[in-house]
């Protein structure tokens, strides 16, 4: 009796073994490709880091002598010094520092302004709609999806007419109404996942507009305020075209400044300038990712989710 009981199939079943030698050599296998696969794509986007980094820390005669992967043998921040303060970027040599200085002027009321019009928009689209609103919403989807190139001679005709043509004021302008449609976006398909009983319940305990969308709607945005602050102050800090079309002699911006400087011809090619320049321009950017850079995955994927 004891040899059926013991012979039955329910009782001893011929499962397969959850971890053996076999997958976990599998697993491995897995691993180890995986990891390589990361390790090639990540030395295939910093090796120009790299590059631009050591090559900013030589002088001209080890940059001449050397290879362009080789380490420096005794680093300076000269170039850095140079590129800062007394580079030339055509004909004057103040380095790029009042470039740097307008990009920051430009940048922090421009980023600040189309957030809040953005989130204000996107309140009332999902929240306070009206006839027409979804009219208004794809009017402005399509200024997402509009060549920056289009706006160029009708933009500059406003700009001329407000008196604020070639001056930071008129980037501001630029790049708030540029990046509305984004910004309007981004919190419209947030807030369309925000339950409606929210904003009816604070209705009828006598809330108004304002004191809603301060007092609920805004404490509850805080990742996609942090996708589109990051998402706002890397386009505008990193744009070209409006930089270099609507601005004036003494309201360049970073990106402009940096063309000037590698362009500006002269009798010795200092490229150990032009990477730390270049670095220099990039450095905002690089410290809000590497600073904000989780928080800004975070907030896509609230909004997908919500949205």
């Amino acid at each position: 009796m004891s040899t059926l009981t013991s012979s039955s199939p329910s009782r001893s079943p011929s499962r397969p073994p959850a971890s053996g030698p076999a997958s976990a050599r599998s697993l491995t296998v897995q691993r180890v490709l995986l990891w390589a696969v990361l390790l090639v794509f990540a030395f295939f986007f910093l090796l120009p880091l790299y590059v631009m980094v050591s090559t900013s820390l030589k002088g001209m005669d080890e940059v001449r002598n050397g290879t362009l992967l080789s380490v420096p043998l005794a680093p300076s921040l000269d170039a850095w010094s140079k590129a800062w303060h007394s580079a030339c970027t055509g004909t004057d040599c103040g380095g790029l520092k009042p470039f740097f200085m307008n990009s920051v002027l430009m940048v922090v009321p421009a980023v600040l302004i189309s957030t809040a019009l953005g989130a204000i928009n996107g309140y009332v689209l999902t929240k306070w709609r009206f006839r027409g609103s979804e009219l208004l919403f794809g009017l402005l989807l399509f200024g997402v999806f509009m060549p920056m190139q289009v706006v160029l001679l009708p933009m500059s005709q406003v700009l001329g007419t407000l008196g604020i043509a070639s001056s930071v004021w008129g980037l501001i302008l630029v790049h708030i109404l540029a990046g509305m449609p984004s910004t309007t976006l981004f919190f419209r398909n947030y807030y369309a996942g925000l339950p409606d009983e929210l904003i009816k319940a604070a209705t009828l305990d006598g809330a108004n507009f304002f004191q809603i969308f301060w007092r609920i709607v805004v404490p509850l945005s805080t990742p996609i305020l942090v996708v589109t602050l990051i998402w706002q102050f890397t386009s505008i800090w990193n744009d070209f075209l409006y930089g270099v079309v609507f601005s004036g002699a003494d309201s360049k911006p970073i990106t402009v400044g940096l063309n000037n400087l590698a362009n500006t011809s002269s009798s010795v090619k200092e490229y150990n300038v032009d990477m730390a320049a270049a670095l220099i321009a990039a450095l905002p950017t690089l410290v809000v990712y590497v600073v904000a850079g989780k928080y800004f995955v975070r907030g896509l994927t609230a909004g997908a989710v919500k949205g």
